[in-house]
């Protein structure tokens, strides 16, 4: 499926929505629905604008936000990439009360194990994934090593 500037795909409470960031990385939420005839979609986003978090990849202080969809960006696509393996979960009954538990609570983003990726797979399928961190993960770990190595991480 190619991205196109400014596509609307047709969304459904509980799809995964990408918002591409750069040429590795994507931003990702859950569609949640409309409210007064406005698109929101649940992520998970940063409170505090931590200045070690492209170092390091963690921000201490993140929460599951609703947002209207375009104030993330107005290009982006559905990309529900684990429904060939993983049954995606019902929206009414498990997802949407999932992400009214979560909003409000403090909790922690890793870049390599709690990501706006993990978080969405984790309300639609119940599992925590991430592909585009997979993807790269042979890439940073050796820079991430050499610094923890040198008691820098």
């Amino acid at each position: 499926m190619s991205l196109q500037k400014h596509s609307h795909p047709q969304l459904f409470p509980g799809d995964i929505v990408e918002y591409p960031r750069n040429k590795f990385f994507s931003h990702f939420a859950v569609f949640y629905g409309e409210r007064d005839g406005v698109p929101y979609v649940a992520h998970l986003t940063c409170r505090d604008s931590d200045s070690k978090l492209p170092r390091f990849g963690r921000a201490l202080r993140s929460e599951v936000k609703l947002d209207p969809l375009e104030m993330l960006g107005k290009n982006y696509k559905v990309n529900n990439m684990l429904d060939p393996t993983f049954s995606a979960r019902d929206f009414h009954s498990v997802v949407k009360p999932a992400i009214e538990d979560m909003m409000g609570r403090e909790v922690t983003f890793d870049i390599l194990f709690h990501n706006s990726e993990h978080q969405a797979t984790l309300f639609r399928y119940g599992v925590k994934k991430s592909e585009q961190i997979e993807r790269i993960y042979e890439h940073i770990m050796p820079t991430w090593k050499k610094l923890f190595d040198e008691k820098k991480l």
